[in-house]
């Protein structure tokens, strides 16, 4: 009873709706309702303000909601753990991703279920800082992100390749086709790039702001597809890193291009530092220590340019 009380409060703190947290659990509203004042009963203290309707967590339901967080995160890992002893781990990972490395995620999550059959995978596309606040929340096991972001000191870190920008184009001029192609070219070029919200384009916009010149911007996106199709279908340029080449037909529809001086960056996995690691985040992290992206990513550029 302890264990479902303590995953009806962190669907109330996830709803901020007795309702839907009661559709969540898969219960009554009553039923919810009472299992919380029960276990506010047991603690002694008053761990939501109530009126007509939910409002709120006091101070010290906001302060005792992290313990909720570990100790459904704990009885996950001892569940995990026990199913591991008897060789069938089951249950969902649950992995966050900045979208340059969506098209990475499957070269890691392919080995993992055909080791795991039984485990179920949730990818979902988050900014640095989202991906880092859901982390320390228990909301994610892994997450896929730019390693020298200074926010991460303290998470457990796997470096996995370092990614290097290309110029992505369609029938580009063969005036493009040279060793020193360099950000001064580029910026004459009409360009469609992710927007300025996102680390990817920041990383761009600095190079631009290095070599001193502004680039010609014609439109910008949340999508790295959404860059492919420009570039494929409107005529536009963009630079993204060498790694999403594995999502297009580069035969036949894009080009990618070198740039000089190269703008790259160490991209890998982040966890939580703990002492006992969640089975199903720690057989991912075992995996990934096997895999060699960086030759796999630098053969994209070699086989097409």
């Amino acid at each position: 009873m302890f264990i479902r009380q303590i995953h009806y409060l962190l669907a109330l703190s996830k709803t901020e709706h007795f309702g839907r947290a009661a559709e969540i659990c898969c219960v009554s509203q009553p039923a919810l309702s009472t299992a919380i004042q029960h276990l506010e009963e047991e603690l002694g203290v008053t761990l939501i303000r109530r009126g007509q309707r939910f409002q709120g967590f006091t101070m010290e339901g906001e302060r005792l909601l992290q313990w909720a967080r570990i100790l459904a995160q704990d009885w996950e890992c001892m569940r995990q753990e026990a199913a591991q002893c008897n060789r069938q781990l089951t249950g969902t990972l649950r992995i966050g991703a900045i979208p340059t490395t969506l098209a990475v995620a499957p070269l890691l999550t392919e080995p993992y279920q055909s080791d795991y059959p039984g485990v179920g995978v949730k990818l979902v596309s988050l900014c640095a800082d989202d991906l880092i606040r859901q982390l320390d929340n228990f909301e994610l096991d892994l997450g896929l992100t730019y390693l020298e972001d200074p926010g991460l000191k303290g998470f457990r870190k796997l470096p996995l390749y370092r990614e290097r920008h290309v110029l992505l184009a369609r029938s580009p001029d063969p005036r493009l086709f040279k060793d020193n192609l360099g950000w001064a070219d580029v910026a004459k070029l009409p360009l469609c790039l992710l927007t300025p919200n996102m680390q990817n384009r920041r990383l761009i916009d600095a190079a631009f702001r290095e070599a001193g010149i502004s680039p010609n911007i014609m439109l910008e996106t949340d999508s790295v597809f959404a860059l492919y199709a420009y570039v494929r279908s409107a005529g536009l340029y963009s630079v993204v890193p060498h790694s999403l080449l594995s999502l297009f037909e580069m035969s036949r529809d894009v080009t990618a291009i070198p740039l000089n001086p190269e703008l790259s960056r160490e991209i890998g996995l982040i966890a939580r530092r703990q002492d006992l690691p969640p089975p199903l985040q720690n057989a991912a992290w075992n995996i990934a220590q096997s895999l060699n992206l960086q030759h796999r990513f630098d053969g994209l550029i070699t086989a097409i340019y």
